[in-house]
């Protein structure tokens, strides 16, 4: 039997990631990403569950305090969360002044607020500049 398998080699060699945990701190719902997202994880040899499973653990990266207050909150009230991850090392970040870290590669993980049953649909992952 034949089959005309049009699948690129580089859709086949993206393996499929699954995220087992007990202690996630909300419900993702469906993942999606935005090309500009996915092109700079690539350029950057960054993983997309990497980000989510600090995402839903509550890492929210590099926000400010309020915002992880408001996070924090979201959790329990149904609001959005969102997490602010830099794609540079930890020496990089620390050397880089709070009001100059917009400038480094970085991808937004928000998900959304909750539906009227109460749940969560989507996490998006994006590039500022795609909000």
């Amino acid at each position: 039997m034949t089959t005309n398998d049009t699948t690129s080699d580089d859709a086949r060699s993206q393996t499929p990631v699954t995220i087992i945990t007990n202690s996630a701190r909300f419900v993702l719902g469906q993942i999606v990403a935005t090309p500009g997202a996915l092109a700079l994880l690539q350029a950057t040899g960054r993983s997309a569950a990497s980000l989510l499973a600090r995402h839903m653990h509550g890492d929210w990266g590099d926000t400010c305090q309020d915002d992880s207050a408001l996070n924090e909150l979201a959790i329990t009230d149904g609001s959005r969360i969102m997490s602010v991850y830099r794609l540079v090392d930890a020496e990089k970040l620390k050397a880089t002044p709070k009001q100059k870290r917009a400038h480094l590669p970085t991808v937004w993980v928000i998900t959304d607020g909750t539906n009227d049953a109460g749940q969560r649909e989507v996490t998006t992952l994006l590039l500022p500049e795609d909000y």
